[in-house]
């Protein structure tokens, strides 16, 4: 079984359009908990163009009723994002290595540029009680390195999957992820992966094994605009379960 950890950084999104605190995230991360999710996700971005510092905190308040849920704070680790790592402690900690101007995340970390600040940012996230993980593209040499880092867990950026979904490369790729993670998982690593999957692609995404984990916002939020959000969660929830 793979977990579902909904990010909610579009919720948000739609909030911030118009200057008011609707929609709002809190009630929509109970409607997707009451409809069986594992998680809930969020980006602080440093221009806070989506989830807020607040959400964070709020949120992390919010799921303390509700333990068996796993919130899961993702960003680059700015001092700022640090604090809000240490000060909410969330069930899972993920680094990603993105601008202040990007649009999205769109690369995974390098380690051989920056496995000693990873190394140091693993003990510290784990003195908070906090799991660790690290964004990461689907490169044996990255994951040899992050196997060195003492974190927990790498998240596969599943991008280049998506895009090449239905294709004839599709099986060229989908290859070059299962050995990403077979080797991770050889090290000792959890594996989680996030980036564009959606309710089309994901069941052959888990193909792979031993996916501990998907975090999917922004396509599934459209998909609920167009279909109702039980509808989904449900489709969704229904590939996550079936995975052996």
């Amino acid at each position: 079984m793979t977990k579902l950890s909904v990010n909610v950084n579009k919720i948000a999104l739609l909030r911030n359009s118009r200057g008011r605190d609707f929609p709002n995230v809190i009630n929509f991360a109970q409607k997707f908990i009451d409809l069986g999710v594992d998680g809930i996700t969020v980006h602080p971005r440093q221009d806070e163009r989506h989830i807020t510092i607040k959400d964070a905190y709020e949120l992390a308040e919010f799921l303390q009723d509700f333990p068996h849920v796993e919130y899961n704070i993702e960003g680059y680790p700015s001092q700022d994002f640090m604090k809000i790592v240490r000060e909410t402690k969330p069930d899972q900690c993920t680094l990603v290595p993105d601008g202040v101007n990007q649009v999205t995340s769109d690369h995974g970390w390098d380690l051989f540029k920056h496995k000693q600040w990873i190394s140091k940012l693993a003990i510290e996230i784990k003195d908070y009680g906090v799991r660790s993980a690290v964004f990461l593209d689907p490169e044996l040499e990255q994951v040899k390195h992050v196997a060195k880092t003492g974190v927990d867990r790498i998240e596969l950026y599943t991008e280049e999957f998506a895009s090449n979904y239905n294709t004839q490369k599709q099986i060229k790729i989908l290859a070059k992820y299962k050995q990403a993670a077979e080797l991770a998982q050889q090290f000792g690593l959890g594996v989680n992966a996030g980036h564009d999957l959606d309710s089309q692609n994901l069941a052959t995404f888990l193909s792979i094994k031993n996916i501990l984990e998907v975090s999917i916002g922004h396509v599934l939020t459209i998909e609920c605009i167009e279909r109702g959000i039980p509808s989904v969660i449900k489709d969704y929830l229904t590939i996550c379960n079936q995975v052996q």
